[in-house]
C-alpha cells in the first residue's frame, strides 16, 4: 500500500483512509496539520487492483460502510468522515 507520512507530535498511531478527489478528506488532513499531528495516509483511489481491495478489505474491518475519509487511531478508535469536534477531541 502506498503509505504517505507527514512528520508531527505523536499521538500514537494514526491512518487516515482517504480519496484523492473527497473535499472532507482534504479537510480532515488540513485539521490534523493544523493540529500537528503525526499521521500516515493513502488516497485509496489512486491504488490499483489487488493494492486496493486489500486496503478496502482492512478498512471495512473499522468501518463496514465503506466512507470516506476513515481515520483509525491506535488500530481501535475510528472516525468515520469529517468529525471536527470528534478528530479534536481525539487528538487535540
Amino acid at each position: 500500500m502506498d503509505v504517505k507520512h507527514v512528520a508531527g507530535k505523536k499521538k500514537g498511531k494514526v491512518m487516515l483512509y482517504a480519496l484523492s478527489t473527497c473535499g472532507w478528506c482534504k479537510r480532515t488532513k488540513a485539521l490534523l496539520e493544523e493540529l500537528g499531528v503525526e499521521y500516515d495516509f493513502t488516497d485509496v483511489d489512486l491504488l490499483k487492483g489487488e493494492e486496493q481491495a486489500e486496503t478496502l478489505r482492512i478498512i471495512k474491518e473499522f468501518n463496514t460502510t465503506g466512507n470516506f475519509p476513515t481515520l483509525i487511531i491506535d488500530d481501535k478508535k475510528c472516525i468515520i468522515g469529517y468529525q471536527e469536534s470528534d478528530i479534536r477531541e481525539a487528538l487535540g
